[in-house]
């Protein structure tokens, strides 16, 4: 059989590879997922094979009113909180208020971070860096990737000391050698829906509607909260 082709928001891609397997074992159908910035994947819709879409929950309302996603096989997978991180074994450090999240920018060395355009951690983080005043000060530390889990993978690989990492927390425990400090204080959080939905362009239309039921059923309402997503 055809594999399953999916573009996903970065945020996903832990709970994905965590049900492939079973998917896989279940349907025999292997899956083939690209995994970045929301506005990437947005665009590449345009021009990629799709069956499933993984997307923020505005973003698919959006494709359901211009007809590139099949409008009763949408379904939420929970809501993803955005926060900060350190790599294993450095000092934790403490990100609970303002005035603490301002501390701890300022003394980091680098600052790794999402694409700044074109993800949701990304471009919030940018919002968050202009409200603290910070955004010129911190310019040359900045350290921007395609994506969350990739801009991680890449502050885990470094042995700089003082390094410290912003996007979403299923990005954060997705990568190993990085810990969640916490989430962004409460005057800057963000909390982000994320939606699975079938493609109006899908060859497999039926094989994608179940993968997105096994993703969004109540048996793995477990391993999405491992994943670090939330229920709505």
């Amino acid at each position: 059989m055809n594999p399953l082709f999916m573009l996903s928001a970065g945020a996903a891609q832990g709970l994905v590879l965590a049900v492939e397997g079973l998917f896989q074992e279940k349907h025999d159908i292997q899956l083939r997922a690209s995994f970045g910035a929301v506005g990437a994947m947005q665009e590449r819709l345009a021009n990629s094979p799709c069956d499933v879409l993984i997307l923020t929950e505005t973003m698919i309302e959006e494709a359901i009113q211009n007809g590139t996603v099949l409008a009763d096989s949408a379904k939420p997978l929970g809501k993803v909180m955005t926060g900060v991180a350190v790599k294993t074994g450095e000092p934790a450090v403490d990100v609970s208020t303002p005035e603490a999240l301002t501390a701890a920018l300022r003394a980091a060395s680098g600052i790794y971070m999402p694409d700044q355009h074109k993800s949701t951690a990304g471009v919030h983080f940018m919002k968050v860096l202009a409200e603290l005043g910070l955004e010129a000060e911190l310019a040359d530390r900045l350290r921007p990737y395609a994506n969350g889990a990739t801009a991680l993978t890449e502050m885990a690989k470094s042995s700089e000391p003082g390094l410290i990492g912003c996007t979403q927390v299923t990005e954060i425990l997705l990568i190993d050698g990085i810990e969640l400090a916490g989430n962004l204080p409460k005057a800057f959080e963000l909390a982000s829906v994320y939606t699975a939905a079938v493609s109006a362009s899908a060859t497999q239309p039926e094989s994608a509607a179940l993968f997105v039921e096994m993703l969004t059923a109540k048996a793995q309402a477990k391993t999405r909260k491992s994943c670090g997503f939330e229920p709505i």
